[in-house]
């Protein structure tokens, strides 16, 4: 019985992970919980801002951290080695969470308290889904699950994390060299120590804007999808260009007059990746 009241999270132990830039109040929290007062919930902000302009809380509930580096990928780190929180929920400054979020993210971590992460849905302003997503709960995802994944779509198990020590990869995210695919590294590095990741097909989050990845040339996007399955895959990244290629092909995403760019930027930023993480020596 004891295991069991253990393993009961509540919504106390729901820990909501902000990374932001350059604030000086908290008044931009206001629009991301339409629904209820902000310092109602448990929140972690890491503001990245410049020495003399630091954030401050006066709520017991909202804790503040700010940093002087940049990189939303060591913003997202320095959350995770601060957080106290059970569940912890990866969010931006340009969200707005759902009514009913925290208990709909509990009541999966119930029934799966073990799982690393897991993964919600997102919906765009006008109330779409904002992607395709599977219809029903998913228990062991696949590399096509995880790289459908964004960042504002997860939740982590904190004490599984606290084991693996799987940290973001700083070389991927915005402000980093690599612009995109945090996420998918990031998850892919915890199903690599045998953890389970889960998806449910409940909406938690609206997201107010277009993603970055949204506003990239193709040529763009192949340079860091090169260093992203390299990275994932090591050897087999070329495997994986194709794979991208088909379905860009198939969505209408690219057009074969742009395959030879977008596999010569790939190559690129593949040895790109090579240099930064390997100095080009296996």
């Amino acid at each position: 019985m004891e295991d069991k009241l253990e393993n009961f999270f509540t919504e106390n132990d729901v820990e909501i992970l902000i990374a932001t830039m350059n604030q000086d109040s908290l008044d931009f929290l206001v629009p991301i919980f339409p629904f209820l007062h902000f310092s109602n919930f448990r929140i972690l902000i890491v503001n990245q801002t410049q020495v003399g302009k630091k954030l401050e809380s006066e709520y017991a509930k909202i804790r503040v951290v700010n940093s002087f580096e940049k990189g939303l990928s060591k913003s997202r780190n320095l959350a995770l080695e601060n957080a106290v929180g059970k569940i912890l929920v990866i969010a931006d400054d340009d969200v707005v969470y759902q009514q009913g979020f925290i208990a709909k993210i509990i009541n999966v971590y119930n029934q799966f308290p073990d799982v690393a992460a897991i993964n919600f849905c997102a919906v765009k302003s006008d109330g779409s889904l904002m992607k395709k997503y599977p219809d029903r709960s998913k228990t062991n995802l696949n590399a096509f699950d995880i790289f459908n994944t964004s960042s504002i779509e997860m939740t982590l198990n904190r004490t599984i994390l606290d084991k693996t020590k799987i940290k973001f990869d700083e070389d991927f995210g915005l402000g980093a060299v690599f612009e995109m695919g945090e996420e998918a590294i990031f998850l892919f590095d915890i199903k690599n120590k045998k953890q389970q990741l889960v998806f449910e097909p409940e909406i938690i989050v609206k997201h107010r804007e277009p993603t970055s990845s949204d506003k990239k040339s193709i040529t763009e996007k192949y340079y860091i999808q090169g260093a992203l399955f390299s990275r994932i895959f090591k050897s087999n990244y070329i495997y994986w260009i194709f794979v991208k290629f088909f379905f860009d092909l198939k969505q209408q995403k690219i057009r074969f007059r742009e395959l030879k760019s977008a596999f010569k930027s790939s190559k690129e930023g593949h040895q790109k990746l090579e240099k930064l993480q390997y100095g080009n020596k296996k």
